[in-house]
């Protein structure tokens, strides 16, 4: 058994007529995120740390944008999609940090229920949540998108 260190990254643009799904929860917000999926950037950055950590690419080469099947798809259900892959190749994630980068909605509020619903759909019982503003700086800064940063301890048995 190894332990394997994976890092995720996504940023979605911010906007009207949509809703704000993060962290497997809907936000009420004025804007969503915008994406082929649901745009939960959370389940995104956490499925990309996840894939990494085992060498098997990214996000896109599993759930394309460009396979209908996917649109609109909940960030859970990639998750789970995520756990059943990486289960078939030994894997199983042991922890979970997370950096939202958001300057509204305010996240600290929901992270609770995000920690319940991550932990859930990855069968993960050590995740964690953090939540910072750019300042004002760039898309996130000026309101226009939400990133998100994760890293992931993964135990991988390669057998």
């Amino acid at each position: 058994m190894s332990l394997r260190i994976g890092f995720g990254y996504d940023i979605h643009r911010l906007v009207p007529d949509r809703a704000l799904w993060l962290g497997g929860i809907e936000i009420p917000f004025e804007k969503g995120l915008l994406g082929h999926s649901d745009g939960d950037a959370i389940a995104h950055a956490l499925c990309d740390a996840q894939f990494g950590a085992v060498g098997l690419g990214d996000i896109g080469e599993h759930f394309p944008d460009s396979d209908p099947s996917w649109k609109n798809i909940s960030g859970k259900v990639l998750l789970e999609q995520t756990r059943i892959i990486l289960t078939a190749r030994n894997a199983k994630l042991v922890q979970a940090d997370l950096t939202v980068l958001a300057e509204a909605p305010r996240i600290s509020p929901h992270k609770e229920s995000m920690i319940h619903q991550l932990e859930k759909a990855t069968g993960c019982r050590d995740v964690s949540i953090k939540a910072r503003t750019n300042e004002g700086l760039d898309s996130v800064g000026r309101g226009d998108a939400i990133a998100v940063y994760a890293m992931v301890l993964v135990e991988w048995d390669r057998v």
